[in-house]
């Protein structure tokens, strides 16, 4: 219901027009600048996330096209067809059934995401493994048990492709954990949940099979969605130089430390009775044989073996070994 204006401010709105105190064009420009929002679609996906998601996923499509046409040994190209965002119910309710639908976890992120390929690619796929010519079946049919375990172990190989693509913004280690065929027992998130809908278009030998469908939740994403920012991204590499300038400028200075070096030429037991009739120009047997090398310590630890002998009138060692064991890891 509208509001109803009294007469005073009738009167007050009339002598604002005439005055000029009030634009009725600016007025118009103000009401055409406001936009209907639907509460229940909220947006939390910016232009910015979904353009960064485009990027890592033509990534994806390019691995994976060159690792399937290699596996399979036929012409397979993939391409991204759209990225955007929707809740997770419209979703569910666009994908055809039966399909393949994996679920799978990239950690560290929480959760699970979905991979849906419908099977005008999952069939013609699943013939080429077997040794067949990857033709399109006229009738769609529900794959058999043994089809979903070959599709199940390819999908492992394929998410490693995707680990590797999103190894520039965020490190993850995707893992299927369970494939299904119909995607309406597939509740892993609430109807209202925004999700990231990645589209990839399949052909097979210059024909087109279908199409890959990977649905990411924000719940999912929402750990590395600061990553999908360029400037977050620029900010991240900026640092990790800063960091290695920090670590040459450590290894500069811990070369110019000073290191203690001790030889220990070695050592022997004697009674008490002979060490008090110790006198110059006796001669102590110890306990290592002539041919034996010498322990260098540094700090303390024996790092290397050595032999003695004579620089520029100065007593030296050389070192002729390194000392194994676990001392050595020190």
């Amino acid at each position: 219901m509208q509001d109803v204006l009294s007469q005073q401010e009738i009167d007050s709105l009339l002598q604002a027009l005439n005055s000029g105190d009030l634009d009725l064009e600016e007025t118009k420009e103000a009401e055409s600048e406001t936009r209907s929002y639907d509460f229940r679609r909220p947006n939390k996906f910016s232009k910015e996330h979904l353009r960064t998601l485009e990027m890592v996923h033509q990534q994806f499509a390019r691995l994976l096209s060159n690792f399937l046409s290699g596996y399979l040994r036929s012409s397979i190209n993939i391409e991204i067809v759209s990225v955007s965002q929707m809740i997770y119910d419209e979703f569910v309710r666009s994908v055809p059934s039966p399909t393949v639908l994996t679920v799978f976890s990239a950690d560290p992120l929480p959760g699970s995401a979905l991979m849906e390929t419908n099977t005008q690619f999952a069939l013609p796929v699943v013939d080429l493994l077997f040794g067949g010519p990857g033709t399109a079946l006229e009738q769609e049919r529900e794959l058999t048990d043994i089809e979903i375990a070959v599709l199940k172990k390819l999908y492992g190989k394929v998410f490693e492709n995707m680990g590797a693509a999103w190894k520039e913004v965020f490190e993850i280690n995707p893992q299927v954990q369970h494939v299904e065929t119909n995607p309406r027992m597939q509740q892993l998130y609430s109807a209202n949940e925004v999700v990231a809908l990645v589209t990839c278009a399949v052909s097979v030998n210059e024909e087109t099979r279908g199409m890959i469908n990977i649905c990411l939740p924000f719940m999912f994403l929402e750990p590395a969605i600061s990553m999908l920012s360029i400037r977050q991204q620029f900010q991240v590499r900026k640092s990790q130089e800063a960091s290695e300038k920090d670590t040459q400028a450590v290894k500069h200075w811990l070369g110019e430390s000073l290191v203690k070096l001790e030889v220990d030429l070695g050592i022997t037991d004697i009674t008490i009775e002979d060490f008090l009739q110790l006198q110059a120009g006796d001669t102590l047997l110890l306990e290592r044989k002539i041919n034996e090398d010498l322990a260098l310590k540094v700090e303390g630890i024996a790092k290397f073996g050595v032999q003695t002998g004579a620089l520029d009138l100065q007593k030296a060692v050389q070192v002729v070994s390194l000392k194994e064991g676990e001392n050595q890891s020190v």
